[in-house]
């Protein structure tokens, strides 16, 4: 549950936009996991046995609960470079106003010859054609029909489809039947749009062709109609989903993404509607048996690994609130690449240039390009600006292979008329993972929405930070992001926006767990789990003559954070040799360090071993004598013994941690 100060910090950014005349809506794509997943599906696969029966039981509690009367349909999803079959998709369309959209007949005790509503819709669309029958290779039991539909001037036209025999039979692959049609052999004068029936033991299911929302409306009448006059109450829905062309629909989309399943929020046109989509989705997957975060074993719960990502957008493209505002959207991308937090302690344990999400500065772009881009959109003089806004910013908020997708701000989705998703005044925040809590994701929302209000009257933008090797070296690590969200929520304090600190500060509890809390009178010593950033691979052979590029996740890191009392009086030793603690602010020291956890094939470096399990020495600095010892193994610090042992701990035992450079805060295992 949000405090009363969210809500207001909330309603003063709503307030903001609408003194300026902004309409910002926010998307968002929270992914879920079962409570035990397994399969391939649930790992790196994006379908498999059981997610689509997962999709449609959170589907059914969403329309229950949330979207009464709503069409639910099966449709066609993206087809990805190097798989056969497009991904699959179901989605929700209810009206606005609250109207029904489709609503089917109650259970009868007996259940209708699917044939009766065939027969009846064919009535209802008014013209003589007939159904042509077509066999499934993959179900011989199955039954399908076909016919050529279209709309033209307000009316429905057909025609005969004949077939020789031979050519009567879907084709064979996975998929509903209106995707496997034998349209090579369709007669070029009929109507290029076929409507089709699949019956079997397990369903009756009728194919949308592609329509105008118009048209799809009146067919979806009279679909409804027809179930109704004959008693058909298990119909499944299938095809295509018109755009939104009359704005009068909230649509929910389930996807099919490599190891999760994504839900697509509607545009939520506050941050109150938001946040109260985010806690009824998160409480339909927890009904259905899923929920937002997972639990590896031998290690600590994270994310699902499949995002959560937030997208700024307008109303409708007539009132985007960025395209005439150039100078608000450089003073965003200024203060995000000034605050690493932003893009690294809401993500997931991966992170750096390879990573989902870079950030502009780590995917080899010069820092003075970008400063120059951003200060060309903050010149721009009144004006729609969107063209050139978006081809000054898509070849800079990339990743390392141009990949103008994978960016920590991304604008793929902003003004591209040459894509057929890429003019949709889109901009997509990809560092930000789902979390466990309906809550914390929703103040995620709320932060960058104060964000967004804050930086409409800010200042022109300090000159951009040149981080360099400090991102990865210092940054990674958990208490610099934390301090650095703790200056960005004193800023919004200072303009008005009020945040609780405190529930930042339990997701960047759960972000980056505890390993070791150590204390002895004054003397605090605590261990997290840091960040990691996870180099790409070249290029290896794979089964069937394909290739794929690996990460190499062999690589952890962990965060030392001593008060000043503890570096003044041990040595703290990791292997047998001693890590140095740097004095980072009053009363806190810190260092990094990373080690080998895994050696899988293919990574860096084959030839050097696992450092697991590692035995962490606390040793009294002025006798060398041991306190405790302890022992790292698969996510956790285990008491292995304390005492005093007979050969009391040196620093010269071994050659001390060090790190890549001069004064690095980060100490890796590896080097010598």
């Amino acid at each position: 549950m949000l405090s009363r100060k969210m809500h207001k910090a909330a309603a003063h950014a709503q307030d903001l936009f609408d003194r300026q005349g902004i309409r910002l809506t926010l998307g968002g794509e929270p992914t879920f996991v079962p409570k035990n997943p397994t399969g391939t599906e649930w790992t790196h696969a994006a379908v498999g046995p059981t997610k689509l029966t997962y999709a449609w039981k959170v589907a059914a509690h969403i329309r229950s609960s949330r979207l009464p009367g709503a069409a639910v349909f099966f449709c066609p999803g993206k087809l990805y470079p190097g798989e056969v079959n497009p991904r699959w998709a179901i989605r929700l369309a209810a009206n606005r106003d609250g109207t029904p959209l489709f609503q089917t007949p109650a259970p009868s005790r007996k259940r209708p010859p699917w044939n009766e509503f065939a027969a009846e819709l064919k009535r209802a669309l008014g013209f003589s054609a007939a159904w042509l029958e077509l066999s499934d290779p993959r179900n011989p039991k199955a039954k399908v029909l076909a016919m050529p539909l279209d709309q033209r001037d307000g009316t429905w036209k057909s025609g005969a489809w004949r077939l020789a025999k031979k050519h009567c039979r879907l084709l064979d692959t996975e998929g509903p039947a209106g995707l496997r049609l034998p349209l090579n052999f369709f007669p070029e004068k009929l109507p290029r749009r076929t409507l089709s029936i699949e019956h079997s033991e397990e369903k009756t299911a009728l194919f949308f062709p592609p329509l105008r929302q118009d048209a799809f409306l009146e067919l979806l009448a009279l679909v409804e109609s027809a179930a109704r006059t004959v008693g058909l109450s298990e119909l499944e829905l299938q095809g295509y989903l018109p755009a939104d062309e009359a704005g009068r629909w909230t649509v929910v989309g389930l996807t099919a993404d490599p190891g999760v399943l994504e839900i697509n929020l509607p545009a939520c046109h506050s941050w109150e509607e938001y946040a109260a989509w985010t806690e009824s989705l998160t409480a339909c997957c927890e009904k259905a048996g899923l929920r937002s975060w997972k639990e590896p074993p031998h290690d600590h719960p994270e994310g699902t690994g499949g995002g959560n990502h937030l997208l700024w957008g307008g109303a409708d493209l007539e009132h985007n609130p960025f395209f005439a505002r150039p100078a608000w959207l450089a003073a965003i991308l200024r203060f995000w690449q000034h605050h690493p937090s932003l893009g690294y302690l809401f993500t997931g344990c991966y992170v750096g240039a390879s990573s989902q999400a870079p950030r502009p500065d780590e995917s080899a772009r010069d820092l003075h390009d970008l400063e120059m881009a951003y200060a060309l959109l903050e010149s721009l003089p009144p004006g729609d600006h969107r063209g050139l806004i978006n081809e000054t910013l898509r070849h800079m908020q990339i990743d390392v292979t141009g990949n103008g997708h994978r960016s920590e701000i991304c604008f793929d989705k902003f003004w591209d008329p040459s894509r057929p998703a890429g003019a949709l005044g889109l901009i997509e925040f990809r560092a930000i993972e789902s979390l466990p809590r309906a809550d914390w994701m929703s103040a995620v929302a709320l932060l960058w929405t104060c964000l967004a209000a804050h930086l409409l009257t800010a200042r022109p933008g300090q000159r951009l930070k040149p981080f360099g090797p400090r991102l990865r070296d210092e940054f990674f690590l958990p208490q610099r992001l934390w301090n650095d969200l703790q200056g960005i929520l004193g800023i919004l304090q200072n303009h008005g926006f009020s945040l609780d600190e405190k529930i930042f500060h339990d997701i960047w509890n759960w972000r980056f767990p505890k390993l070791l809390s150590w204390k002895r009178g004054p003397h605090v010593l605590t261990v997290r789990k840091a960040l990691e950033g996870w180099p790409l691979l070249s290029e290896t052979p794979l089964e069937g003559g394909t290739t794929s590029r690996f990460v190499d996740t062999s690589m952890h890191r962990m965060e030392f954070h001593a008060n000043e009392d503890f570096a003044r009086d041990h040595i703290l030793f990791v292997a047998g040799r001693t890590v140095a603690l740097r004095e980072v602010g009053a009363d806190v020291f810190l260092a990094g360090l990373r080690y080998r956890r895994t050696r899988l094939y293919p990574s860096l470096h084959p030839g050097i071993p696992v450092h697991l399990p590692l035995e962490l020495t606390i040793a009294d600095r002025r006798t060398g004598q041991s306190t405790a010892t302890f022992t790292l193994t698969e996510g956790s610090c285990v008491f292995h013994k304390a005492g005093r042992p007979e050969t009391p701990m040196k620093p010269s035992d071994r050659s001390p941690c060090r790190g890549d450079r001069k004064n690095s805060l980060t100490n890796d295992l590896r080097l010598d």
